[in-house]
């Protein structure tokens, strides 16, 4: 064998190398992704889940925030401090996720569903009422987001109802 022959078969099995390589790489790449989706996504439900568990232990606190969504004007002025921190925090694990989405942070399907899930709450007056008087920013992108929600998805009085009906039994 002549060190052209040896020469062509030491590029081949360089070849191979460099072709297995790019693949681990990719499936790597491919791992880490799923991985951040689901570590942001965990990190987003932990924010929600800490109000939820404030709102089951609290049913004077819970009461009021269902009477604030309806209506920002029938709590008083310290709970609708309470109603504006408590919806901050819900907001912005909104912020997070809708953050996490444009960047494919988290799985296209699981942004869809807290989409839908903004829109219910912007379908309450006293959610919008906070939205349009909150005292501090949020980013501008969600800003948009969320006022474009407000426009598109304006106030709906039969979800109002509804939850009247299913909170008073």
């Amino acid at each position: 064998m002549d060190f052209q022959a040896l020469a062509n078969i030491g590029e081949f099995v360089g070849a191979v190398a460099v072709v297995v390589s790019l693949i681990y790489l990719a499936v790597q790449v491919r791992q880490n992704t799923i991985s951040q989706q689901t570590e942001n996504y965990t990190r987003a439900l932990d924010r929600i889940s800490a109000q939820q568990s404030q709102l089951e232990r609290d049913g004077k606190f819970a009461m009021m925030l269902s009477r604030g969504v309806r209506d920002a004007k029938s709590i008083t002025p310290e709970e609708r401090v309470q109603f504006t921190w408590a919806f901050y925090e819900i907001f912005g694990a909104f912020e997070f996720m809708f953050h996490a989405a444009k960047n494919n942070a988290i799985p296209e399907e699981v942004w869809n569903r807290w989409e839908l899930t903004i829109d219910f709450w912007l379908s309450f007056p006293g959610v919008v009422t906070w939205w349009e008087v909150r005292p501090a920013p949020f980013t501008d992108s969600f800003t948009a987001f969320v006022d474009s929600a407000i426009t598109d998805n304006p106030v709906n009085d039969d979800m109002g109802l509804a939850w009247r009906e299913f909170v008073n039994g």
